[in-house]
């Protein structure tokens, strides 16, 4: 990957529409918005069925000098207004925080021009590989893995909201080098006398006994760090972002807007200081694994630690998701599908009459084991 200094609008991308921060992706064949059509590079029309192919692009994906940005004014994010859209189909203005989504009054796909944005830009994204049916379908097949789920559940699911969002997230790279402190254990084993008592009669008897022997060890380690995830959003649990993984960055493609179209796409609203926290917290087991490898033996501890991080890259990349919403029993629900892997990951209700025939039916087979056992020690 290619490395710039600081991350901003790409110089080479067309000028933004003079009279708004809009893009346009009209229909050559009947006037209606286009969409992408997932896993494809093409831009097809839901109702006269045109295509159009996403030009190519001789972009690399680059990835920016952390330090270079540490050392501009800093942004806050939270004082950055809300993207104005433009629609070109009715002409009607949506305020929004999202880099693309819908018209609020025509439902036309409208997509914000990155390069007018006072933030830092998307420099990949993952497109869609899932469509709208396929994603229903893994949904199903999910609902009917679950165990002691509500035999109403499938209805329920099969008229769930659907949305397709790109959620954005932060990737590092970093060359770590640890100075550690701590202890290696070795066993070794010793004989020990213990007392038992059999027939009334007390007996010693002799067993081996594993001891650990503990040694002071120290030293360094060192290791590379590439395209470490971590969510740019805090819409949506971490926890639940974390468990739609892995997602094939290597199919990572340069960002273009084209992508965006007829999905919704959130901005940012964790800066790279704080996903940068959160990246050096998901590098902390694997350097402290290096140092227990280093120290060998058969235990280790680690007493401390200083980690050294340089050069630090970082770069935006929009990830894909369909996000379904359900209610049930009164309650709402979310499942999420990974729109590039298919897997899927979600909330689900429980049927207590199922729960409780299952327990039921484990304890009549036990009390029947019982009585077996009852007779056939009294025959």
């Amino acid at each position: 990957m290619a490395e710039t200094d600081i991350p901003g609008p790409n110089p080479q991308a067309p000028p933004p529409p003079p009279d708004d921060a809009t893009l346009s992706f009209p229909c050559a064949g009947c006037g209606a918005r286009l969409e992408y059509a997932p896993g494809t590079t093409l831009l097809r029309c839901p109702y006269c069925r045109f295509e159009q192919q996403i030009a190519s692009t001789d972009e690399v994906i680059e990835e920016h000098s952390y330090d270079a940005w540490a050392a501009m004014p800093p942004k806050d994010v939270s004082r950055v207004g809300a993207h104005v859209l433009v629609c070109r189909k009715c002409s009607a203005s949506t305020e929004s925080d999202d880099l693309a989504t819908l018209c609020a009054f025509c439902g036309a796909p409208v997509v914000a021009d990155t390069a007018a944005a006072d933030r830092i830009v998307p420099e990949a994204i993952v497109p869609f590989g899932v469509e709208r049916a396929g994603a229903r379908d893994a949904i199903r097949r999910w609902v009917s893995s679950r165990r002691f789920a509500p035999s109403r559940l499938k209805k329920v699911t099969a008229a769930e909201t659907l949305n397709g969002t790109y959620l954005p997230h932060w990737t590092y790279d970093a060359r770590t080098t640890t100075h550690y402190q701590g202890q290696r254990g070795q066993y070794y084993w010793v004989t020990e006398n213990y007392t038992v008592v059999v027939d009334g009669e007390s007996q010693v008897r002799t067993r081996q006994v594993r001891r650990t022997r503990w040694y002071p060890a120290g030293g360094t380690v060192r290791r590379d760090f590439d395209d470490v995830l971590v969510p740019g959003t805090t819409t949506l649990p971490q926890s639940r972002l974390d468990d739609l993984a892995p997602w094939s960055l290597e199919r990572a493609v340069p960002f273009l807007p084209d992508f965006l179209v007829g999905y919704r796409a959130l901005r940012y609203d964790v800066e790279p200081d704080q996903g940068l926290s959160e990246a050096k917290a998901r590098m902390r087991p694997i350097i402290e694994q290096d140092c227990r490898s280093d120290i060998g033996g058969d235990e280790q501890r680690l007493a401390t630690l200083d980690t050294y991080y340089a050069a630090i890259m970082f770069k935006l990349v929009l990830l894909p998701v369909w996000i379904a919403t359900y209610v049930y029993g009164g309650r709402s629900y979310q499942v999420f599908v990974n729109a590039y892997t298919g897997r899927v990951i979600g909330q689900r209700p429980y049927s207590v009459p199922k729960i409780v025939a299952t327990v039921l039916a484990a304890l009549v087979a036990i009390a029947a084991v019982v009585t077996v056992l009852v007779i056939y020690r009294n025959s």
